[in-house]
């Protein structure tokens, strides 16, 4: 399938290595950006024969595809776009900011017979997949409930350009929250209620590297977010999403059964380390890893979704799982921001 690739920030690169060299139903035939130098950089590096604005290559006939990889405030606008010039979307996290905009984007590319998937196509590789297949086998017994930890101190310490995390449509919730709650949902099944809460300790951030390094900016959202959940099975779950922490002991996710527990390797890779300990045992296992892409393979995401199209199926990574984990993080983020339920008066 024809490609056109919108957007030649940080995350480009592996998409580009990936989708010229390694998936064969994939061909790049156009890339585009508001900075007319990264699409050179990137159209030069990887051997993109055309630069487009976006509007040419919504109305180009050749192109089949859009990969939408800009920041999350533009992906409504161009998603839509998209779809109604006629052309199949696979879109970067999150889908769109609010639940409404997701909605539109389903509701046109159903109307119009087009597909649309959505990042983090991390639940392909080899790390979560082997963890499917151990669930789908009953190995740990009926799943109780799982827990997930993203921890880090921001990423204005790397990031050369890292104030739209820090914007409506960021936050450690929006940014990284995708990955957990899509390998959860992916293993466990849907999420049906949330609660939330969170904090914003630092009202300002400053940039350490790149040419904006020294810079002050305003922070706009929670960066510290806590919040417990109950999926349709009837396990439970909770994750930690925080810009706030240095360092950590926390697992990445694990999921508790009632024969054992599965240690889930870091959502935002494709590989392992799978571990699992069974009840009654004294040592965790680690599972081999016998099955593809187990290396960085982003992009498997809108190489399957072109399986999908011509198997006339629903992509894995899908806009439908992409909407339902959106709704979640809105939520937890609502129910954050509203005044606390069940306070109490007394103090210790």
């Amino acid at each position: 399938m024809k490609i056109g690739v919108i957007g030649c920030g940080n995350i480009s690169s592996i998409y580009l290595e990936n989708l010229t060299k390694r998936f064969e139903n994939t061909e790049v035939v156009a890339i585009s950006d508001l900075i007319h130098e990264k699409a050179l950089e990137k159209a030069e590096k990887f051997g993109i024969s055309r630069i487009m604005t976006l509007e040419e290559m919504l109305n180009s006939r050749e192109i089949e595809a859009i990969l939408n990889i800009t920041t999350p405030k533009a992906h409504y606008e161009i998603n839509k776009k998209a779809l109604l010039s006629g052309k199949h979307v696979y879109c970067e996290k999150p889908l769109c900011i609010t639940d409404e905009e997701a909605r539109a984007v389903m509701d046109i590319a159903a109307k119009s017979n087009l597909t649309v998937g959505s990042a983090p196509d991390t639940i392909l590789g080899a790390g979560i997949q082997t963890c499917k297949e151990i669930l789908d086998a009953e190995e740990i017994g009926q799943i109780i409930g799982a827990v997930g930890f993203m921890t880090c101190p921001g990423h204005e310490s790397w990031h050369p350009d890292p104030e739209f995390y820090y914007q409506k449509g960021g936050g450690p919730l929006l940014d990284m929250g995708p990955y957990y709650l899509t390998a959860m949902t992916y293993l466990i099944g849907s999420i049906t209620a949330v609660n939330g809460i969170g904090t914003m300790p630092q009202k300002t951030r400053k940039i350490h590297s790149g040419p904006k390094a020294g810079k002050e900016f305003n922070v706009e959202v929670l960066t510290h977010i806590n919040s417990i959940f109950e999926f349709e099975n009837g396990a439970t779950g909770n994750i930690i999403m925080s810009f706030d922490t240095w360092y950590t002991h926390l697992p990445y996710i694990e999921i508790y059964g009632s024969k054992g527990t599965l240690t889930v390797p870091d959502p935002n890779s494709f590989g392992g380390p799978v571990l699992i300990r069974k009840a009654g045992s004294s040592i965790w296992k680690e599972i081999p890893l016998n099955l593809p892409y187990s290396d960085n393979s982003r992009g498997l995401g809108l190489s399957e979704m072109v399986e999908a199209i011509e198997a006339d199926r629903e992509p894995i990574a899908s806009g439908k799982r992409a909407l339902h984990v959106l709704e979640v993080m809105n939520a937890i983020i609502d129910s954050a921001n509203r005044a606390r339920d069940g306070e109490i008066s007394s103090r210790a």
